[in-house]
C-alpha cells in the first residue's frame, strides 16, 4: 500500500461568481421606486499553505479533484451574495508548483508561505452598481464571471542539510537509525530503500537534518532502479556523504569502484535551474567507509583512506552495528553544514511566476493620428456597442484600442450574453 507520495497531478477549479440582480424597489405609492439589486459573491480560491504537520503529497493521489465554493447571487433591496469559501490545501514544505505544461509557477520554502494557485471569479454587478446619470434605471445585471480552472503538479523536494548516498544496502537507513531518532526500514537481508527518510541529527551546538534516499546503481542516469526517481530530494542539501560499503562481496566493487560510480551517477543527474539549483558535483563530499566491524572490511578501509585523502576528501571509518566512528562523523558533518551555512546567503522569498491569461486580439488595431498635442493613439468609441463594458474619453486617455470589424450601435439586448434578464416590474 502506497505510503508515500512525492509527485501528483491536481485537477482544480476554483469557485464561480455570483450572478448580479435585477431588481426595482417597489413600495405602496412608489411602484418604480428606483434599482435595487444587489451584487453577486466572489468565487472561493484554491490556496496552497506550506504546513509543518504535512510530510507527503499521500492525501492529493487518494484525491487529486478539488473545487472551491461558488458565489451567491445578489438580491433585491440592495442585498449582496454571499463569497464562496476559499479552499485551503496545505502541504509540505519544499513543494514545487508546476504548470501543466512544465513551468515553474512557485516554490513553496518557509512554513506559512502562502499562494494562490486558482483565482475565484468575480461577482457580477446588480441594476443598483450599473446605474448613472445617464441610465438611471437599468433593467438588467451581469453575470458573474467563472473561477479558474485547470491541471497543475505539485512535487515534492525533500529539504534536509546533509544526504547519504551510496549503492544498495551500504547502511544508510542502518546510519540515520543509528544517529538520529528515525526508524526506517532496517534487515538483515539485501534490499532497497524505496522512500525517503528524515533523520534530525545533533553534533555539539549544531542541529541538522539528514536524508536517506533510495541507493544509486550503475546505469541510475537512464532510469535504471529507483536512485534517479527520487534524486530530486537531494538537490537542497548543502553537503553529501558518501556510504561506502567496505564489506561487499558483489565481484567488481571495492570502495573506490563504487565511490567513481556514484559520481558518475550524480554527474549525470540535471538539476532543475529554475529553481537555481546547483550542479550536484558542486557540493561538499564526505567519505564514510561503512561495516569496518568486519575484519576484512576494515583492512581494506584502512588500504584505500590514504588515496582518498589525497583527493582531498575528508574520510571516516564507521561502523552503523557496533557505533564505532559514529561520533566523529556527527562532528564532520555539523562542521560541514555550519561552514555551507554561512557561505549561503539569505534564504530567498518564494519565487512567483505570474501568468496572466491570454487576450484573444483578433479585430482589435491600433491607430494612430495627428492632434495639437502631437500623434497619439485614440479609438473609434462608437463602434462599440452601447451597454457593453464602460465609455471611455478620446480627450483623457493617451491610447486606446480600436475595435474593427464590429456591427454598428445596437441596443442593450445585443449584451444578453453578460447580462440578465430585465426586471419587470409587478
Amino acid at each position: 500500500m502506497t505510503t508515500f507520495v512525492d509527485r501528483v497531478v491536481l485537477h482544480l477549479a476554483a469557485g464561480d461568481g455570483g450572478n448580479g440582480c435585477a431588481s426595482v424597489h417597489r413600495e405602496k405609492f412608489k411602484p418604480l421606486g428606483g434599482p435595487d439589486g444587489g451584487n453577486g459573491g466572489r468565487g472561493g480560491d484554491i490556496v496552497l499553505v506550506v504546513d509543518p504537520q504535512s510530510t507527503t503529497l499521500l492525501e492529493y493521489h487518494r484525491h487529486p479533484h478539488r473545487i472551491a465554493g461558488s458565489g451567491k447571487a445578489g438580491q433585491g433591496s440592495h442585498r449582496n451574495g454571499a463569497e464562496g469559501g476559499d479552499l485551503v490545501l496545505p502541504v509540505p514544505e519544499g513543494t514545487v508548483v508546476k504548470s501543466a505544461d512544465g513551468e515553474v509557477l512557485v516554490d513553496l520554502v518557509g512554513l506559512g508561505t502562502t499562494f494562490v494557485v486558482a483565482q475565484g471569479g468575480r461577482g457580477g454587478l446588480g441594476n443598483a452598481a450599473l446605474s448613472s446619470a445617464r441610465r438611471k434605471a437599468p433593467g438588467f445585471a451581469l453575470l458573474g464571471e467563472p473561477g479558474d480552472s485547470g491541471d497543475i503538479e505539485l512535487e515534492l523536494k525533500t529539504l534536509a542539510d546533509v544526504a547519504l548516498v551510496g549503492f544498495p544496502s551500504a547502511g544508510k537507513s542502518s546510519l540515520v537509525a543509528a544517529m538520529s531518532a528515525a526508524r526506517p526500514k532496517i534487515a538483515d537481508y539485501p534490499f532497497t530503500t524505496l522512500v525517503p527518510n528524515l533523520g534530525v541529527v545533533e553534533a555539539g551546538s549544531e542541529r541538522f537534518t539528514v536524508a536517506d534516499v533510495p541507493g544509486l546503481i550503475p546505469g541510475a542516469s537512464q532510469g535504471r532502479g529507483l536512485g534517479l526517481e527520487f534524486l530530486r530530494h537531494v538537490e537542497r542539501c548543502s553537503v553529501l556523504v558518501h556510504v561506502i560499503d567496505a564489506a561487499t562481496l558483489e565481484p567488481g566493487r571495492d570502495p573506490l569502484t563504487d565511490l567513481e560510480v556514484i559520481e558518475r551517477e550524480l554527474a549525470a543527474y540535471v538539476v532543475d535551474e529554475a529553481l537555481g539549483g546547483r550542479p550536484l558535483t558542486d557540493r561538499t563530499r564526505l567519505i564514510a567507509i561503512n561495516k569496518i566491524d568486519v575484519p576484512d572490511a576494515r583492512e581494506l578501509a584502512e588500504m584505500v583512506r590514504p588515496e582518498l585523502e589525497t583527493q582531498g576528501l575528508k574520510v571516516v571509518l564507521v561502523s552503523a552495528a557496533t557505533h564505532e566512528g559514529l561520533r566523529e562523523l556527527g562532528f564532520a558533518m555539523a562542521q560541514l553544514v555550519a561552514q555551507a551555512r554561512a557561505d549561503l546567503p539569505l534564504r530567498e522569498q518564494p519565487r512567483v511566476v505570474l501568468r496572466p491569461k491570454a487576450v484573444d486580439e483578433k479585430g482589435f488595431t491600433v491607430q494612430r493620428e495627428e492632434t495639437a498635442d502631437g500623434p497619439r493613439s485614440a479609438s473609434s468609441a462608437a463602434a462599440r456597442p452601447a451597454g457593453c463594458g464602460r465609455p471611455t474619453s478620446a480627450t483623457t486617455r493617451r491610447s486606446a484600442i480600436s475595435l474593427t470589424g464590429w456591427p454598428a450601435p445596437v441596443s442593450r439586448s445585443s449584451c444578453s450574453r453578460r447580462v440578465l434578464a430585465p426586471a419587470t416590474p409587478s
